[in-house]
């Protein structure tokens, strides 16, 4: 095949660039997922990395004959919307870094592409609290350095795009060298393996002219028929209007446009990002929220879709049935068990996402949510590490007033919620809450999905593993043994409480026996065995 030479980017070359390297992630997201050193069934960096790219890439095919920068606004949007999990929140700020990057270009060369990279690279570091070198972080570093360094050699992008991810392979190989977890567990960087797929794919299209397939499954039909099933009377809003906002300056008011829009429609969003101001509302008056918005600066992107018309959006386009009277407080739980949804309603959790362990929501999902209550402050428990991240970026473009409480456990977000009260303001029940979170031990009996060693612990495949809050310390072979120890473990002198949250995998039976044994062993605590009916999880464990 002769060699293809491409010295300019144009909008439609850079969004089959990006699709192709979304798909190429999405074909790999297992083997991704398999590179997670912890051995718990948890291993969804690929999942997460690769279902925020496709939201993506489902954002770029629709555009219409688009500019490099409206591409990569789109990229921006879109990602940072669909982010789902630490690792895809992460690489939303990477496409957030590379739209600045990229920012008013109607096509780019080598260099300027490269030095999008690089912006991509100090976005993604920015974003994280502590960033942890041999991680995702360190292989786009270097792969944004050498990608400058070729484009100073070279107009060809090809010939960039592949001397940098040659680099990006190398540092990827180094990883294990810089944090002893993957050294140990004989595996590279899940995220900077998924960040290497992704550029993979950009560059088979440069080198190939043709996008990767994804080998998605085929779901349209009955997709389509649970459309068509919804009575669009119901519609309130008729018309889905968005568009993005080039700023005149960067002292325009967008809070006096929010004001003025928000009696028009629902499902509003006015993401205030710099230079520019990105706007999703549902209205039957898309004349009246243009008119307004272009006291701000010039429009671009414009789509007005009518959802009538709009099979594809009806589901996510019906209207919100917010309270008649504004609340103070209202509440976003996240969990997955039916008997863990029906604990939380009746903790006073208004509305329940379904996820957790394996099922990250994107952030989409969080402020689709918090968009359906009507108070004046919106506390959200994540309940999950992986998910802290995607709730506080919702609470970051979001125009309500959200608290994120960040529980990383189930018992966290029981006590939280027991910790609330309604004649406390906002602040003092944040506090509350807060130091609640702090004030609980929590555990979890799962199963091993791969072999390992942490620390002196060797673990094999099937064994059955105890957690003590996020640390794996105990290995066996007997779930209800492991179950006791971990609770030995936990529990000391002043332990009063110990409530046990049980699985789908097990029996009614089973938990009365649990019950039993340890109202026997533990006579001075109160002991409560619930039903959870969570995957993955036999057990979920509260010390208080």
């Amino acid at each position: 095949m002769e060699e293809i030479t491409i010295n300019r980017i144009d909008g439609k070359l850079l969004a089959q660039m990006m699709i192709s390297g979304a798909n190429c992630l999405y074909n790999n997201k297992n083997t991704v997922d398999e590179l997670n050193v912890f051995p718990v069934p948890d291993g969804d960096t690929g999942t997460n990395m690769s279902m925020t790219v496709t939201a993506m890439a489902k954002s770029l095919q629709e555009l219409v004959t688009p500019s490099v920068t409206k591409v990569a606004d789109a990229m921006s949007y879109a990602t940072l919307r669909g982010a789902r999990g630490n690792s895809g929140v992460i690489l939303s700020q990477f496409f957030r870094g590379i739209s600045k990057g990229l920012k008013g270009l109607d096509s780019c060369d080598a260099k300027q592409f490269a030095l999008a990279l690089t912006k991509g690279s100090d976005a993604a570091y920015k974003a994280v609290m502590k960033p942890t070198e041999g991680t995702i972080l360190t292989v786009a570093r270097e792969i944004g350095k050498a990608a400058v360094t070729k484009s100073l050699e070279t107009d060809d992008v090809t010939a960039v795009l592949s001397y940098a991810l040659n680099k990006g392979n190398k540092a990827l190989e180094k990883t294990p060298e810089m944090l002893p977890a993957l050294k140990k567990a004989g595996v590279v960087d899940a995220g900077g393996q998924g960040w290497i797929f992704f550029l993979q794919g950009a560059l088979y299209y440069l080198e190939n002219e043709k996008i990767i397939e994804a080998n998605m499954p085929v779901e349209a039909k009955a997709q389509a028929t649970a459309q068509s099933a919804v009575d669009t009377k119901n519609i309130k809003y008729m018309y889905c209007t968005e568009f993005i906002v080039e700023k005149s300056s960067k002292d325009v008011n967008t809070g006096n446009f929010r004001k003025a829009i928000e009696t028009k429609g629902d499902c509003m969003l006015v993401i205030d990002d710099e230079d520019i101001v990105k706007v999703h509302i549902h209205t039957n008056n898309p004349g009246y929220v243009l008119e307004k918005a272009v006291l701000l600066g010039s429009l671009i992107n414009i789509k007005i879709d009518n959802m009538k018309h709009q099979h594809e959006s009806i589901i996510s386009a019906e209207p919100e049935q917010a309270p008649a009277e504004k609340k103070p407080y209202a509440f976003v739980g996240i969990c997955v068990g039916d008997g863990l949804v029906e604990i939380f309603k009746d903790l006073g959790i208004d509305k329940v996402i379904a996820g957790g362990q394996t099922m990250n929501p994107s952030t989409d999902d969080i402020i689709n949510a918090v968009n359906q209550l009507n108070a004046d402050t919106i506390f959200v428990f994540p309940n999950n590490k992986n998910i802290i991240m995607a709730a506080n970026q919702a609470k970051e473009i979001s125009d309500k007033n959200i608290v994120v409480i960040p529980t990383k456990t189930i018992p966290q977000c029981v006590s939280a919620m027991l910790a609330f009260s309604e004649n406390k303001d906002a602040q003092k029940n944040e506090n509350a809450m807060n130091k609640a979170i702090n004030e609980i031990k929590s555990g979890q009996i799962t199963f091993a999905v791969r072999d390992t060693q942490i620390d002196e612990l060797e673990i094999k495949e099937g064994d059955i593993l105890g957690m003590n809050e996020n640390k794996i310390t105990i290995a066996g072979h007997d779930t209800k043994e492991v179950l006791f120890s971990l609770i030995d473990e936990m529990s000391d002198d002043d332990s009063e409480f110990i409530t046990v949250y049980y699985g789908e995998d097990i029996s009614k039976e089973n938990a009365e026996e649990v019950l039993s044994e340890l109202e026997d062993k533990f006579p001075d605590c109160e002991i409560s065995v619930k039903y959870g009916g969570q995957a993955l999880y036999s057990y979920i464990i509260s010390v208080e």
